[in-house]
């Protein structure tokens, strides 16, 4: 049986995009090809013009292409904050110098700069992740996947993730990838691309997936809450975006039109 089939999907630096799909989807096996920890049996996977199946390639594609995972202790190695961050650039052969640099710009992008000799073990689960993701930023990508990355965050910890997820996208230095099958995370992308049985089913804007009557049903995910109420609130006559991340945002909107 194929985990994916048919799929053909291109990156590009800048873009802030959601992949989304319902467990099985194959999702996080597209994540997965993308950096070389899967390699095709069929097709081909290219980054930066390079085969994930070509010798020698994949030390440089793994640095291209960073991951982050679901449960963040399971990348973290070091004892503090500076030595986990550093673990990655110091494997790289970099000097001690450029590495205590990346370090430093890492902390700060995650808002982690003032935490630097913390031990890693007196961390939250929220800042944990984020010390992942600077564990990845230091070693300069050029996409960042975040892979069920909020799944074990409280709200205000995967508010702070997707928050860091779009700015860094919005920088324009990177791509940035989101892995998830909840669909209010998705509303925050440029870009959607939808999963349903190892295929893609949809890749475009979030506002034209959500007008695609009934494919959210079909493939096994929710219509995001907040969009639910905008839909409602638009069908009564009220001037409201579709799309809304955070309930204060829209109650505000609500207020102006008062």
């Amino acid at each position: 049986m194929r985990a994916l089939a048919g799929v053909n999907v291109t990156i590009h630096r800048g873009e802030f995009i959601a992949l989304v799909g319902a467990n099985g989807s194959g999702k996080s096996t597209l994540a997965r090809l993308c950096n070389g920890l899967l390699l095709p049996t069929e097709g081909t996977v290219r980054v930066a013009g390079r085969l994930t199946t070509e010798a020698g390639a994949l030390a440089e594609i793994r640095r291209q292409v960073g991951v982050v995972w679901q449960d963040p202790d399971s990348q973290l190695v070091g004892a503090t904050l500076e030595e986990d961050v550093a673990f990655g650039p110091a494997n790289l052969g970099l000097a001690p110098a450029e590495i205590d640099v990346r370090v430093d710009q890492a902390l700060r992008l995650v808002g982690l700069e003032g935490l630097r000799g913390r031990p890693v073990n007196s961390l939250s689960g929220g800042q944990k992740q984020l010390l992942a993701i600077a564990g990845v930023l230091a070693m300069a990508p050029d996409v960042l996947i975040l892979d069920e990355a909020t799944a074990m965050l409280h709200p205000a910890g995967r508010e702070q993730v997707l928050g860091l997820a779009q700015r860094l996208a919005l920088g324009q230095t990177m791509a940035v990838v989101v892995v998830t099958h909840h669909m209010d995370e998705a509303m925050a992308a440029s870009r959607v691309i939808a999963m349903d049985t190892g295929r893609v089913v949809f890749d475009g804007p979030p506002t034209r997936l959500l007008a695609a009557g009934h494919l959210l049903d079909r493939i096994g995910l929710a219509e995001p809450p907040l969009v639910n109420i905008a839909r409602g609130l638009r069908e009564a006559g009220v001037d409201v975006p579709l799309i809304w991340r955070r309930v204060e945002d829209l109650a505000e909107h609500l207020c102006r039109l008062l």
